[in-house]
């Protein structure tokens, strides 16, 4: 073998080192072992607060601790879900959740009917339409509209929409009965809250289709509406059916605004000009009121919550599931 000439210097020893790199370097790697600890226990933080959501409600639902008695021990479940009657304060005692449920979905129904339309054309104004100014200028006014405590559209549903908008064209034209609270006002004012969370996410989806598309569409003759509708829309719709299951998911676990609009009358119905009692409105009464701790009416709201969860659970679930099956890849 070639032996190395005289000219190329040795390389330095580690004994030839400073002597204060060893402590830098080890207070860098306990700094950095620090900093990875915290930010593992902020991530685990949603988890084990989930985690402990879910044990609260098992343990007030199905696995009470003796001498306690979980409410399904108490109440059966068939009956819990398909009785028509919710009365948990009446001396004739009633715990079927349809009620509930259909008043949550009707006050859902119409917010999505008038939500993610809206929402869906917003998006694709700002992404196909809309100038750079245009686009800086009403972004943030949707974001502004996000941030409204949802109190305030509880009372603007209350004292305008039902008085202005719903009795004069239901009751003044077509005779038709609406209550003071009821669940279309509801509905319209959830509609509008969920406006930013599609426009938002949506408009996210359609900026991140890559601008080839759109120039080989326009290369074929198509029109900016042609472009706009039947290739960026497709080609996002991935993003675009994950706003609407996340919206639809906010409207379901709306509260005060529901509360305030819609009423706390359980019934059985799809009339959307009755009053109607949703679940979190359940949840929020009884929460508000003197119930007995451990008593039946205080189990059934962990019944109520748990019911809820579960149903929000499956709409984020389905929204990744979507995400996942309609998800394009661009080079």
């Amino acid at each position: 073998m070639a032996s190395i000439p005289s000219e190329f210097p040795a390389a330095p020893s580690l004994a030839s080192q400073p002597l204060g790199l060893g402590p830098r370097f080890s207070l860098s790697r306990v700094r950095e072992q620090a900093i990875r600890l915290i930010l593992l226990g902020c991530a685990l933080a949603s988890i084990l607060t989930t985690v402990g959501i879910i044990y609260v409600l098992l343990s007030e639902t199905i696995f009470a601790i003796p001498p306690n008695e979980a409410f399904f021990q108490l109440v059966s479940p068939w009956h819990f879900f398909t009785d028509t009657r919710w009365t948990p304060q009446f001396s004739d005692r009633h715990f079927g959740i349809l009620p509930l449920l259909c008043g949550t979905f009707l006050v859902a129904g119409i917010a999505a009917v008038i939500g993610l339309p809206i929402g869906l054309a917003g998006s694709i104004y700002l992404s196909e339409y809309a100038s750079p100014r245009t686009r800086n200028l009403v972004k943030p006014i949707l974001e502004v509209l996000a941030g409204i405590p949802t109190v305030v559209f509880g009372y603007f549903a209350l004292v305008f929409v039902t008085p202005y908008a719903l009795r004069p064209v239901f009751t003044g034209l077509f005779g038709w009965d609406v209550q003071v609270f009821n669940a279309a006002s509801a509905g319209i004012v959830v509609g509008i809250m969920i406006i930013p969370i599609v426009s938002s996410l949506s408009e996210d989806a359609l900026r991140a289709v890559p601008q080839a598309l759109r120039e080989a569409a326009y290369a074929l003759g198509s029109s900016k509406y042609h472009v706009s509708t039947r290739v960026v829309v497709p080609a996002a719709l991935s993003g675009v059916l994950a706003s609407f299951l996340l919206a639809i998911s906010r409207a379901v676990g709306e509260t005060m605004a529901v509360s305030i609009a819609a009423g706390q009358t359980p019934v059985l119905t799809l009339n959307p000009l009755r009053s109607v009692e949703t679940m979190t409105a359940y949840i929020v009464n009884v929460s508000f009121g003197d119930k007995p701790h451990q008593s039946l009416d205080f189990k059934a709201l962990f019944a109520v919550a748990m019911t809820l969860f579960v149903m929000t659970l499956v709409m984020n679930i389905l929204s990744h599931l979507v995400m996942r099956r309609f998800r394009e890849t661009y080079q």
